[in-house]
């Protein structure tokens, strides 16, 4: 985050002054330029023509946590002492309740979970040819099932997308995987 600031001159009436023509104070609408990056200038209009002057500072950038910090984060914010139920959820070994408290002042986005196509490559006449892609049944929960298909055209749809904790929970270790990008963002 840029430590620059600007500075707009306010008065009791909440219109701005116009740097740019030093005639009065005018609308936010109206004005042309109500701002400066000299607080000298600033502090002089506000007391030869009255007001107050306003600091405007840029918003500082969101901290990416994974969904677990960002649980620590939501939890803080319903604790009598945030601070300490940040330091007590932390080991701050590597620098992560730094992190979580810069999280709770400036706010967080979560990081998206990487999500991977397995399949297994089959053999044979089939070879690399076919693939036997991994999906989740709708029709039943908790299971998976192989589809066979050509490698190149293999499906992307949410049900055949699984993350590394999915992987592991459904014994897919052994298999081939391929990251799925989204090119929407």
């Amino acid at each position: 985050m840029s430590e620059e600031k600007l500075y707009a001159v306010k008065n009791d009436e909440g219109k701005y002054w116009d740097f740019s023509d030093s005639t009065g104070f005018w609308s936010l609408v109206t004005s042309d330029h109500p701002i400066t990056p000299s607080k000298e200038q600033a502090e002089q209009v506000a007391d030869n023509k009255g007001g107050h002057v306003v600091t405007l500072i840029g918003e500082p950038e969101k901290v990416v946590l994974t969904k677990k910090q960002a649980k620590i984060v939501e939890r803080a914010h319903d604790a009598t002492w945030p601070v300490t139920y940040i330091s007590g959820s932390t080991g701050n070994s590597d620098g992560e309740e730094s992190l979580l408290m810069n999280a709770y002042v400036n706010g967080y986005t979560v990081a998206k979970e990487k999500k991977y196509l397995v399949y297994k490559v089959l053999g044979g006449k089939q070879k690399n040819k076919q693939a036997a892609q991994a999906y989740r049944s709708t029709l039943f929960p908790d299971t998976i099932i192989w589809l066979i298909m050509e490698h190149k055209i293999m499906s992307t749809t949410d049900s055949d997308q699984f993350t590394e904790a999915e992987i592991e929970h459904y014994g897919l270790q052994d298999c081939e995987k391929e990251e799925v990008t989204d090119d929407a963002d």
